[in-house]
């Protein structure tokens, strides 16, 4: 590997002396992203603001392309480092160009007047990020996702060699969020640039990272590739989750499980199961699930929310004694909802519908008649 481009080494960061994240150490190689993640009140903007000397550290060293951060010159670091971070920018009757064209302030001298390279640099930035309709706009009079991008903007035109955001996805829209975190991603691979962000979606945080930092406790307990940090048990135990649950394998959280007995047995496969599932978890109603091969997307949802699932392995077909435990989970179900997928279980849930209908339990396709059902 080449030299580190950020190099955190026994860092301590905090306020009037006193630590609130201690001993942080790792390497960022140029053209990375690197995202910091952790409970709220962990830390992460703290490591940030000591990044971009806004606060001094309390000890420790950063090296910054193979030179001492602290010891930069400010315009040297400008040049090198630009910053996004959540302090509320509230300048009097300036447009959204003049906020952009900020970013061009190392290059323009004392009077900051703006060369045609300038301008160009300000548009492109502009264009990047989706801002260039409201370059003319009053930046107060534009809405908070739309000023986030053009902090964004700002940042790009400053035409860093790193760049540190603080909650970028903050204020904006999903269409928005893909589109920053594209951005963001392009800039490292195309541009080398490096990024260093904190992120509070872990789904993103996962696909747009080469590293993932944890923060907790005062401390950075983890830091290395999201499939080494992103996993079931390493988030709970990160955010201290005692009710409900991660999923690693979809990058997301499930509410805990409804309370009490299982009333319904839920035939799911293929993905047609997931949204019923968290539909029962809302409606507080117990239920059962299965057939469910081992490799089935539904099963991802249906372990932390089922009291109950029955599973078999992956391209066979269920066994007897699978078939038999789900046959027996039905008799003490109220009800069944057929989710459609009659190949669940290597074709065995077809034969479970049929064994629940000559049984007599009541069949449904729909949740609202299963309430009906159930009352």
């Amino acid at each position: 590997m080449d030299r580190a481009y950020l190099e955190l080494e026994s860092l301590t960061v905090g306020y009037g002396g006193e630590p609130v994240v201690s001993d942080i150490t790792f390497k960022l190689q140029k053209g990375q992203i690197l995202s910091l993640i952790g409970p709220n009140g962990a830390g992460k903007s703290t490591i940030l603001k000591t990044l971009t000397r806004r606060i001094p550290p309390i000890s420790g060293k950063i090296t910054l392309d193979g030179a001492d951060l602290l010891a930069m010159g400010g315009r040297t670091l400008a040049k090198k480092m630009a910053s996004v971070l959540t302090d509320r920018v509230a300048p009097e009757l300036e447009t959204c160009f003049d906020i952009v064209s900020a970013g061009r302030y190392p290059y323009t001298g004392g009077f900051g007047l703006l060369t045609a390279r300038d301008r160009a640099a300000v548009d492109e930035a502009l264009r990047m990020v989706n801002a260039a309709s409201i370059a003319d706009r009053d930046f107060n009079s534009v809405s908070d996702g739309q000023r986030q991008r053009v902090l964004l903007a700002r940042a790009i035109a400053q035409e860093p060699e790193i760049i540190l955001l603080d909650e970028p996805t903050s204020f904006l829209d999903i269409k928005h969020k893909l589109e920053l975190l594209e951005i963001l991603r392009d800039m490292a691979r195309q541009r080398g640039v490096t990024i260093l962000m904190s992120l509070h979606e872990l789904d993103l945080a996962s696909k747009v990272s080469d590293l993932i930092a944890c923060v907790s406790s005062g401390r950075v307990p983890a830091c290395g590739r999201p499939r080494e940090i992103m996993t079931d048990g390493g988030v709970r135990t990160l955010y201290g989750l005692e009710r409900g649950s991660y999923n690693a394998s979809l990058g997301s959280v499930e509410l805990p499980r409804p309370a009490g007995r299982a009333r319904v047995f839920v035939l799911g496969g293929g993905g047609r199961g997931i949204g019923l599932y968290r539909e029962l978890q809302k409606a507080g109603i117990p239920f059962f699930a299965g057939i469910l091969h081992e490799n089935d997307i539904d099963l991802a949802v249906a372990r932390p929310l089922s009291e109950r699932v029955v599973t078999c392995p992956a391209f066979r077909g269920a066994s007897p004694e699978r078939i038999a435990e789900a046959r027996a989970l039905i008799d003490r179900a109220e009800a069944v909802l057929d989710c459609g997928c009659p190949d669940g279980g290597g074709g065995a849930n077809a034969a479970l519908l049929r064994y629940a209908r000559e049984s007599g339990k009541s069949v449904v396709t729909d949740l609202n008649l299963l309430t009906e059902v159930l009352k």
